[in-house]
């Protein structure tokens, strides 16, 4: 089967990283244009056959958010093999305002005539007007706490990898509930339940990438059960996604801290899935591993259970700038 074109808009607040997604985009092969006006997306589609990436915000000339989502109604339903996502960049406001200050950038709404007046308004006036958007995304990606490398990470996970029909990219996820759930997860598991490290004074200061971790969380009675539920149900669900024509399928698993007991769940269900036997289960669709709090804490990164077939890594670092 011929590999689908990626046709990607790429939209969200104003100083959320958009134009950062599209460089890495960029690097990543695809064509990039930012911000034309709305009614030359038909023609922009239409003149290459390459891996597309469109920025649309709030600078977008005819900028609204209804006719954006007709916009993309009409890519999606245009015939031939291309497959159309919607990307939306966001922030919490407090970082949107260190950001905007920082760089002294004035906001695409805040002008001089008092329709939006203030940076903080003018945030706010944006985050109405473009909500839509936010709730027809296929990913919406939080950069309030994300490193740059983790942005290029997950950017290179979901779109350095061009499927065809019968493969599909695979993010196995660990987080910790206080921290809220991750907005890309497609399925979401719960392990507070199980025996936790955390009471433990020797074990507390490690986490379930030690093996003296994962050996006391596996001793939980109920433990293997819900590895093995938690494997049965990928088995059923992930070929429905691949069937259903699913690029990209983020798994996450929760506790208390995100330092144990995910941890440790995600590392064997990574071990698995990556092992020969059971390639039926996701094709040749590549795996990677993200560990959220365990990153944020410097003690973790993104890594390839089973990598892409072609993968571009840059080794430049890059900007979360206001965009």
């Amino acid at each position: 089967m011929n590999s689908a074109r990626r046709v990607l808009l790429v939209t969200g607040l104003s100083g959320a990283g958009k134009s950062s997604i599209l460089r890495i985009l960029e690097d990543l092969g695809y064509e990039v244009t930012d911000n034309p006006p709305l009614t030359l997306l038909d023609a922009l589609v239409a003149r290459t056959e390459h891996p597309l990436a469109i920025g649309i915000d709030a600078r977008t000339r005819g900028f609204e958010a209804q006719a954006v989502l007709e916009s993309l109604a009409r890519l999606r339903a245009q015939p031939g093999p291309q497959h159309v996502e919607l990307i939306y960049a966001t922030a919490e406001t407090e970082v949107l305002l260190r950001r905007f200050t920082a760089t002294r950038r004035r906001h695409p709404l805040e002008n001089s005539t008092g329709t939006a007046p203030g940076l903080a308004a003018s945030i706010d006036q944006e985050i109405t007007q473009i909500a839509p958007l936010r709730g027809a995304a296929d990913l919406v990606i939080d950069t309030s706490d994300m490193p740059p490398p983790d942005l290029r990470r997950l950017i290179e996970s979901r779109f350095g990898h061009q499927n065809d029909g019968d493969s599909m990219n695979v993010t196995l996820l660990s987080f910790a509930y206080p921290s809220g759930l991750p907005r890309e997860a497609d399925l979401v598991f719960d392990a507070r339940f199980l025996r936790n490290p955390h009471y433990d004074p020797d074990l507390k200061v490690m986490t379930g990438l030690d093996q003296e971790v994962r050996d006391y969380v596996r001793q939980d009675p109920d433990y293997a059960l819900f590895f093995d539920q938690i494997l049965s149900f990928l088995k059923l669900v992930l070929p429905r996604f691949v069937a259903e024509g699913k690029k990209h399928a983020t798994i996450a698993i929760g506790c208390s801290g995100g330092q144990h007991r995910s941890v440790t769940l995600v590392e064997e269900i990574a071990a698995t899935l990556g092992r020969a036997d059971e390639l039926a289960l996701l094709s040749d669709g590549p795996i990677a591993v993200m560990h959220r709090e365990l990153a944020r804490q410097g003690r973790s990164s993104w890594r390839w259970v089973r990598p892409p077939q072609q993968r571009v890594t840059p080794d430049e670092q890059i900007r979360t700038d206001p965009s």
